[in-house]
């Protein structure tokens, strides 16, 4: 009996140990993705992780095992993260939750899988929604283009049985049930071979469909080729857009069966994400057409507005107060084109088929004086941030640990600039400071002003604020940008001109040496994962750019990173000197050659001056 408690013990100190770590981890990973801290009293919020909309929690379930303990106030659950928020009116009743649930097994509904619920206490959090997004131009959907008597005769009208075509077909896909009509749709460069038309045409049961398009204005032309796809729950399709040559300027798809998300990507990284109702029919013409990408993301649970239960035509909005996940089911689509008969003239040449090769970049000089340098800035700098400013945006959310450390460390009441802020992700972390910003870029500073901070446009080089105003300023990832060693110096002049006596700053910029005694520097250890982002930037995604590898959040890497720093306090840079005057490209995921060269941001073919 004794040997047997003995061992229960063990156990359940063992499992004790377990919960801590995780929520250590946890902890963690809240800091790296919001930029919150835990806290060891009670108060009103906890963080739930391992309970979010990205592991399978919906937000129905999770309110009812809330529930159990008190009344709350808000729940909010982030977008595909795999934690929540959630504010009890009372102290009390928080507590009573966190001690009840830290460690709790309980089991995601419909997929019986189980997960363990892990909690710390919060101060009061307040996640920044985005601002709504509309529909991508010249895109529409149509709600209940027809009947459900309509939409079960068009169903059965399709064999999925015996059809020798389909089943080579599957053999291509794998990953739906396809048949073609008219033309047969190549999923291999998404266009059709107009040479060889299928026998029959499209079936009888769609033209009354099609007559009442024409007639109600959705297209011009009358298809010829349809493709119908059939999608089992956890299906999808990789982002696309159909090939300007192939295909007329609409393109319309009729949704049966059962709702879905679709998404929609601008080469510029904004995404919308599109609720397809049942018996729905979406249009896409001009730039939603030519421009944007759009796919299924292949999951079993799409994240939709709980008020509306995934029924409500438009965007799916990022209110993390008001969403939840839909459970899919099995969708048809038919999807009908227009085969064009001769060269696409649109006016996106940059990602149109025939109107490639029409333009050719010139790759830039090494500045031999300051008007070049100037220039080339202009060009290559910023001239770049303004047209990606939105893409640029949604890859800056997660704020990095040391910073935010540096900033939690200043008292309360300073005053701290922010030069060259980007979209503000540093301005609301700490709400003691009286912070302000500015950069360059108009478009990134209107993103600043849609989350209400405070920030203006101006140059590093010259800050229309008083000499000695700040008691801290911060400069993150921006001196490299300037084209000359005078001009970053001048830029580091300034930020001093700024300070007060005894004020600090903290500059961040990429560092060249990326290996040091034969230990890779996390940005080359992922040079495996950048192949097969290359791999998608031919289904129009965009790669994922290096200013995202600055300083990295692991401490084993701000170890090295700092150990590095030391070794090579008193050493030359050991760069290479470049063969000619040209500004060298570098290779994603390898070595850096050359202080100064360009850095591909793979997006429209544009080249960014990271220096």
């Amino acid at each position: 009996m004794e040997t047997q408690t003995s061992e229960d013990h063990l156990k359940v100190q063992k499992m004790k140990k377990k919960v801590l770590r995780k929520q250590v981890r946890a902890q963690h990973t809240l800091m790296r993705h919001e930029g919150i801290k835990c806290i060891s009293h009670a108060t009103q919020s906890l963080v739930i992780a391992n309970a979010g909309l990205g592991n399978g929690m919906s937000r129905q379930q999770l309110l009812r095992i809330l529930e159990e303990y008190g009344a709350m106030e808000t729940l909010s659950m982030p977008p595909n993260k795999p934690y929540s928020f959630v504010k009890y009116k009372t102290t009390e009743e928080a507590k009573k939750a966190f001690n009840a649930l830290n460690g709790k097994e309980v089991t995601l509904e419909g997929c019986s899988q189980n997960i363990v619920l892990y909690i710390n206490f919060v101060e009061k959090v307040s996640l920044q929604n985005a601002v709504p997004t509309s529909l991508p131009p010249g895109l529409m959907v149509v709600e209940k283009i027809i009947s459900p008597e309509e939409e079960r005769r068009m169903l059965e009208s399709i064999d999925w049985k015996g059809d020798e075509d389909t089943q080579n077909a599957q053999k291509t896909l794998k990953h739906r049930r396809v048949k073609h009509f008219g033309y047969e749709f190549r999923y291999d460069n998404n266009n059709v071979d107009k040479d060889k038309p299928l026998p029959g045409g499209l079936p009888e049961i769609c033209k009354p469909f099609l007559e009442k398009c024409l007639k109600q204005g959705y297209i011009k032309h009358k298809p010829d080729q349809l493709t119908v796809n059939q999608y089992e729950p956890g299906q999808g399709i990789p982002p696309h857009t159909d090939t300007h040559s192939a295909f007329e300027d609409e393109i319309i798809s009729l949704s049966l069966g059962a709702e879905i998300v679709m998404d929609f990507k601008h080469p510029d990284g904004h995404t919308v994400a599109i609720m397809l109702p049942r018996c729905s029919l979406l249009v896409m013409t001009g730039e939603s057409r030519y421009l944007w990408t759009h796919g299924i993301t292949p999951r079993k649970y799409d994240v939709i507005q709980a008020s509306e239960l995934g029924h409500k035509v438009g965007t799916i909005t990022t209110d993390v107060g008001d969403l939840t996940l839909n459970r899919r089911e099995t969708r048809t689509s038919f999807t009908f084109r227009k085969v064009r008969r001769s060269p696409c003239n649109c006016i996106y040449p940059s990602v149109c088929d025939s109107q490639k090769g029409q333009q050719t970049a010139v790759q830039p000089s090494f500045p031999q004086n300051e008007m070049e340098a100037s220039k080339l800035e202009q060009e290559y700098v910023h001239k770049v941030y303004e047209e990606i400013a939105t893409h640029f945006s949604s890859t800056r959310h997660s704020p990095w640990p040391r910073i935010v450390e540096f900033l939690r460390s200043l008292p309360t009441g300073s005053i701290v600039a922010d030069i060259g802020c980007g979209n503000g992700k540093y301005l609301g972390i700490n709400k003691d400071l009286y912070m302000v910003g500015c950069d360059r870029s108009k478009n990134l500073v209107d993103i600043c002003g849609e989350k209400h901070f405070q920030a203006f446009v101006c140059d590093a080089l010259s800050v229309p604020m008083r000499s000695g105003s700040c008691d801290a300023c911060i400069s993150i990832a921006v001196i490299h940008h300037f084209s000359t060693a005078e001009r970053r110096l001048a830029t580091i002049q300034e930020l001093a001109r700024l300070l007060r006596s005894g004020g600090t700053a903290l500059i961040y910029v990429w560092a060249m040496e990326q290996e040091y005694k034969n230990q890779k520097s996390k940005y080359l250890k992922e040079k495996n994962c950048s192949k097969n982002k290359d791999k998608e930037m031919n289904t129009g995604t965009a790669q994922r750019p290096l200013s995202d590898q600055g300083p990295d959040n692991s401490s084993q890497d701000s170890a090295w990173s700092d150990q590095l720093l030391k070794d090579l306090k008193d050493e030359s840079c050991g760069a290479k000197p470049v063969a000619d005057f040209r500004l060298p490209v570098h290779t994603n995921r390898t070595s850096f050659h050359s202080q100064d060269l360009l850095v591909p941001w793979h997006l429209k073919g544009v080249l960014m001056c990271f220096i």
